[in-house]
């Protein structure tokens, strides 16, 4: 039989630990206690020392009690402060180690619990959010056939934006585009065209459209855009400029925020003209960093809103190149600062457009 003492009841510790690492679970002296435990005994070596030296005086047979306990006040009193200021600076040190793991315990929950919530949210959440956002953009489309509805409906007999009134294309779009258009309109029975019956569409009218009515009293901003909304085309391009507009103000998205950079005149007709990339780029003029982020995470996690937008680009992109071709450099420096152009600006910096 070995002469080694067993020692059962020591669990072995992890794989690669020290065997002295058992030491570091022993209670350990601070530093506030090592030094109040020095000053003791300093203290009580110095009494010693001094009853050693000097004696405890005159003996008297008579016991004195008075004295004795001067004596002993004298040598206990400083001992007693020093160990009530080491347990106060224990205490402390204490509550700063609870406050301390309190706070990891709180981080950890917190941490759980987004961690859960992120797991639901990619899961079972998935279809609900499909719910809310087809509801949403049925919310916004009602919205915006309730307000060109409202636009229109100012002027009698007015065509309404689902069922628009077949119209020429104005000058503001082209004279190729009209020519192309009045050959799909009906003939009225007497034989007048019906786009006769309409005056075309102005440069300073389409203009003023695309930038859309500035408030209530704005008569003429809501006259263009009657006049605009009977036009076949733009009337589309309105209709998805209001779209993109309205769902991009639920993020806190307004174009009057925007100050973009401005383009010269040559470079919007490069576009119209179909050059795309690094010879257009400065039409992706906008800088605002929080309306891009906003926008690009929109783009990213919505396919409403990422359906939205390009079927505004397409039509934007339609309509301008019509409407380069009657318009000067003033038209189109004034076209550029419309709310729909910046929206243009924005949307095609953000699914590179201009890259």
């Amino acid at each position: 039989m070995s002469d080694k003492p067993q020692h059962k009841d020591v669990k072995p510790g992890p794989k690669g630990a020290s065997p002295l690492d058992f030491l570091s679970e022993v209670p350990s002296l601070s530093t506030a206690e090592v030094i109040g435990l020095a000053l003791s005994l300093v203290w009580v070596a110095a009494c010693a020392m001094f009853f050693i030296v000097l004696g405890t005086g005159p003996t008297d047979s008579v016991f004195d009690p008075l004295r004795f306990v001067m004596i002993v006040v004298a040598i206990a009193m400083p001992v007693a402060m020093i160990w009530v200021a080491v347990a106060a600076m224990r205490s402390a040190r204490i509550m700063r180690q609870e406050s301390t793991r309190l706070k990891a315990a709180i981080d950890g929950m917190r941490t759980a619990y987004l961690q859960q919530q992120q797991g639901v949210s990619g899961s079972g959440a998935q279809a609900s959010k499909v719910e809310q956002k087809l509801e949403e953009i049925a919310k916004v489309s009602r919205r915006t056939e309730t307000a060109l509805a409202t636009f229109v409906s100012i002027r009698p007999g007015m065509p309404s934006l689902t069922n628009p009134h077949p119209a020429p294309i104005a000058p503001a779009l082209g004279a190729e585009e009209a020519a192309k258009d009045q050959d799909d309109q009906t003939k009225l029975e007497l034989g007048t065209p019906a786009e006769d019956m309409i005056p075309p569409l102005s440069i300073e009218d389409f203009i003023r459209a695309m930038h859309f009515p500035e408030h209530a009293e704005d008569a003429e901003g809501f006259r263009a855009l009657r006049r605009a909304l009977e036009d076949r085309q733009v009337a589309g391009l309105i209709q998805a400029a209001q779209d993109i507009l309205t769902l991009m103000s639920q993020d806190g998205i307004y174009m009057d925020d925007l100050r973009p950079d401005r383009a010269r005149p040559e470079i919007w007709r490069k576009f119209a003209a179909g050059e795309r990339g690094k010879g257009v780029a400065a039409l992706g003029g906008v800088r605002d960093r929080s309306s891009l982020a906003l926008t690009a995470g929109r783009m990213r996690k919505d396919p409403i809103f990422r359906d939205t937008a390009h079927h505004f680009l397409r039509r934007f992109d339609q309509t301008f190149a019509q409407f380069e071709k009657n318009a000067s450099d003033a038209d189109l420096a004034a076209m550029a600062d419309t709310r729909t152009a910046r929206a243009f600006m924005l949307l095609g910096r953000v699914t590179g457009t201009f890259d």
